[in-house]
């Protein structure tokens, strides 16, 4: 494939294929969030690393992948029980490291790295020159047993990482419930954004903290909801440089998401339209 492009939206991680009762749904930040972006009108670009026999071309249409070698596509199982959710990997991709980058991809406006199984190298987060930098690093917080079962772990160069970050987008499940990560990461970046599902989206910055709520629906599947806010929110954010502003837009977006099962919950374009702040 020749890569000659830069993007308005940049999002590097893991596609996933997620177990459910009726079989597979396609999953992972990285298709959550381009899709997102996709419909927000934006030129997207994904890198990711997967089996061959992933249907990536066709999920992803109308964005510029970069598919890494891989023998196997990342795996989740996802079990919610009385609004928590219970996680188990059965399968991990190919590592992705800052040798993938393309030289004409790191003029991109906005890059998005969002691990979810551990394999973003950290190098990652430099040489992006003027970007807005964002982290969504649920993948560099959580760890897994021999069975696959997932539990949260510290996360380490979280410091060194945020340092060079402009924005952290996280959710109290990837601290394992403990806020007191928020103050210590506020110190580190410019802006902390924490997505608490129904009840909304919390912005740290400035030393100052705002709560936006999030607009009422009827939940029937959240999975995917904080990776369309992530994108949604650092699209605003990038064209305005309204943080508050941009987690009311950001909320609005996801609301749609959470109301239909796996993609079929990603916000069209005339519902994003609908989204006023």
């Amino acid at each position: 494939m020749r890569v000659v492009e830069s993007f308005d939206y940049l999002v590097i991680g893991h596609v996933c294929k997620d177990v459910t009762p009726d079989g597979f749904l396609l999953g992972g930040t990285a298709t959550y969030s381009s899709l997102t972006a996709r419909n927000l009108g934006v030129r997207v670009g994904v890198i990711t690393s997967a089996a061959p026999d992933f249907p990536l071309r066709e999920t992803l249409s109308g964005i510029e992948v970069l598919l890494l070698p891989s023998a196997e596509t990342t795996m989740f199982e996802n079990i919610y029980l009385d609004g928590m959710r219970r996680q188990v990997i059965h399968a991990v991709a190919s590592p992705i490291s800052s040798a993938s980058i393309p030289p004409a991809w790191r003029r991109s406006k906005i890059v998005h790295l969002g691990p979810v199984a551990q394999e973003l190298s950290p190098d990652l987060v430099e040489g992006w020159g003027g970007a807005l930098v964002a982290l969504t690093p649920q993948g560099w917080m959580r760890r897994w047993d021999g069975a696959g079962h997932i539990s949260p772990c510290r996360w380490k160069r979280a410091e060194q990482l945020l340092g060079t970050a402009d924005v952290l987008i996280l959710s109290p499940e990837d601290m394992g419930g403990d806020w007191s990560y928020v103050k210590v990461f506020a110190q580190w970046t410019k802006i902390v954004v924490v997505t608490c599902g129904w009840r909304g989206a919390t912005v740290f910055h400035q030393n100052e903290m705002r709560h936006s709520p999030a607009r009422p629906v009827v939940e029937v599947d959240p999975t995917g909801a904080g990776d369309i806010f992530a994108a949604a929110y650092l699209i605003h954010l990038e064209k305005t440089g309204d943080p508050w502003g941009s987690a009311r837009f950001a909320n609005c977006v996801a609301s749609f998401s959470v109301e239909a099962p796996g993609l079929a919950a990603i916000p069209t374009s005339e519902q994003i339209a609908s989204c006023r702040v």
